[in-house]
């Protein structure tokens, strides 16, 4: 049980940094990114290859990865879901679908259907608790770190930033925001290029606790989902709470149900604050 609930609190902030940048496109642009697992899936066959080239550990591709992955974000708003978001919910949410298979079948093609791990030095190490028997697995803690880091991040950049303030208010009103002054397309590509960012460094944290495909993307859509409809769409906040509570769910429900159920228990999770809470805990 304790161990149970160590892994579910550490998982849940790996779920928190999957999730956030599906939760901030939604806050922000209202656009429900319908490639966000397969962004996440992205980054982290980046870092492979940047690894695989030079040599260097996943960490330090970071500063290969995180700039390009921007780049693709605000170029792909700026050119393809700008011009769409005027003409209805439909268009940008199809763009959205066709960069997904896009992006799997490119995968596909460069790096083959083999299942595929980022590897380091974390991958086995682990951190006895006492006597008690449970233990805390080191790629686990550093994921619920780097996870909970980021997303406290986020929120400074939002409230104490120029940028970050532009972006708060184009996502309350962005008609007020452009009378305002504020260049509404262009903070719509600097919030995807963020989402982007923040989509890379969880597809390498999850490149390096789990084995990768291709085709994986479309199971980190669903825990994306699942964070954001528990936490709230568009609440940075409400993401790391929500990453907890599904994380925690699924462990738990592991314990008593079994691990053939472990996802079951965090859908039911979903169904439950979809028919209590729909807008999500920390909704406004």
């Amino acid at each position: 049980m304790a161990q149970a609930l160590i892994n579910g609190i550490l998982l849940g902030g790996l779920y928190a940094i999957v999730g956030v940048g599906m939760s901030i496109i939604f806050g922000i642009v209202k656009l429900t990114n319908l490639a966000h697992g397969d962004f996440v899936i992205l980054g982290a066959y980046l870092s492979l290859a940047v690894s695989t080239a030079t040599g260097l550990h996943p960490f330090a591709s970071f500063a290969i990865v995180l700039p390009v992955m921007f780049g693709l974000g605000f170029a792909i708003q700026r050119t393809m879901v700008n011009r769409l978001l005027t003409r209805g919910d439909e268009p940008p949410l199809l763009v959205m679908f066709g960069l997904s298979i896009i992006i799997q079948n490119l995968l596909l093609q460069f790096f083959s259907a083999d299942a595929q791990h980022l590897r380091s030095t974390y991958d086995i190490g682990s951190i006895k608790i006492g006597d008690t028997g449970a233990i805390i697995p080191l790629m686990f803690l550093i994921d619920c770190i780097i996870g909970v880091a980021i997303i406290l991040a986020l929120n400074m950049f939002m409230k104490k930033t120029y940028v970050g303030n532009a972006i708060r208010a184009v996502s309350d009103d962005n008609t007020a925001a452009r009378i305002m002054g504020v260049n509404v397309p262009l903070v719509y590509g600097v919030a995807m290029g963020v989402a982007m960012v923040t989509a890379a460094l969880a597809g390498v944290l999850v490149g390096m606790t789990y084995t990768i495909y291709p085709t994986s993307g479309s199971q980190y859509l669903i825990i994306s989902f699942g964070v954001v409809v528990i936490g709230g769409m568009g609440s940075i906040k409400g993401t790391l709470v929500a990453g907890l509570i599904f994380g925690l769910a699924q462990l738990l429900g592991s314990y008593f149900l079994g691990t053939s159920l472990q996802l079951l228990a965090g859908y039911v999770i979903i169904l439950v604050m979809l028919a209590v809470k729909p807008r999500g805990l920390f909704a406004k």
